[in-house]
């Protein structure tokens, strides 16, 4: 009977030691994955142009082969070299414009949570109701026909579609935080105003905020990605993956490699983020645990 007893409580013991193995290795998996998806894009768009040619030479439209590694687009460009110079226009202005929007929506969201003036918080709040009522795409296209063609216009443009939503998640979230105990003791001791909102609730909105982030970049990259497909900050010709896409289309059956190239990476950029960005977080927070 003893025996028995001993052997089922090993097997109880070793359960939870298998289940962080397994859990170990699933993590292992989707970190290399995740890399893997992440890292191809992100090498390409940002060392790409240091390995393109230089010439600019063009052969005949839509074909393979022809000492081509992927035959050329719809000018007879060659592919390869187009995706080699096209990455940085919509990687690095998804990243500059999710940082930015981060950058100016946390102290809104700050404030407006914080605050213990409802006047504030609704001249704060409402004005942005009316831009979270106008679909994104229209507003692209709005702003886009009243802006000059250039990229510093679309990364306010991609800030100005995605800082309402930002500024609701960090209001929503100091407002919880706010009304813990701990914030009210703080109060209570005489505290300041900034260190209360910088020194404990900005921090505590990390984990809130870092679990949007990956799906806020990926906004920006659809975003970026439109844009670039309507003609927007990007010239038409210039050498960019979303407008690859656009101009290439109408020869889909002809040359896949013009079009399906360029849309993979940008679709392999966006699942590479979330994959790594989530389980990033996910080991941070079993760590804390």
């Amino acid at each position: 009977m003893a025996a028995v007893e001993a052997k089922s409580a090993r097997r109880r013991e070793e359960r939870p030691a298998a289940a962080v193995e397994r859990n170990g290795v699933r993590a292992v998996g989707r970190y290399v994955v995740g890399g893997v998806l992440l890292g191809i894009p992100l090498l390409l768009a940002l060392f790409g142009p240091l390995f393109a040619s230089g010439d600019l030479s063009k052969d005949a439209a839509f074909t393979l082969g022809g000492g081509h590694l992927f035959g050329t687009d719809f000018v007879g460009r060659d592919v390869w070299n187009e995706v080699l110079l096209g990455g940085r226009s919509v990687v690095l202005v998804a990243a500059v414009a999710t940082a930015a929007t981060y950058a100016l929506a946390v102290p809104i969201g700050l404030l407006a949570g914080m605050t213990r003036s409802r006047l504030l918080d609704e001249v704060v709040m409402r004005p942005l109701d009316v831009v979270l009522a106008i679909p994104s795409m229209l507003m692209l296209l709005l702003l886009a026909s009243i802006a000059p063609n250039v990229l510093w216009v679309l990364i306010g443009i991609v800030v100005l579609i995605n800082l309402p939503d930002v500024i609701r998640i960090a209001r929503a979230s100091a407002l919880s935080l706010s009304a813990r105990p701990s914030v009210e003791a703080m109060r209570m001791q005489g505290e300041s105003w900034a260190r209360i909102a910088i020194g404990y609730v900005a921090r505590a909105m990390a984990r809130t905020l870092a679990a949007d982030f990956g799906t806020r970049f990926t906004g920006a990259i659809y975003l970026v990605a439109s844009a670039s497909f309507l003609g927007v900050g990007v010239s038409p010709q210039a050498s960019d993956w979303a407008a690859m896409v656009d101009r290439n289309r109408t020869g889909l059956f002809i040359q896949p490699w013009a079009v399906a190239l360029p849309a993979m990476l940008i679709i392999a950029l966006s699942v590479g983020v979330n994959l790594v960005f989530d389980q990033w977080w996910r080991g941070r927070t079993e760590v804390r645990g």
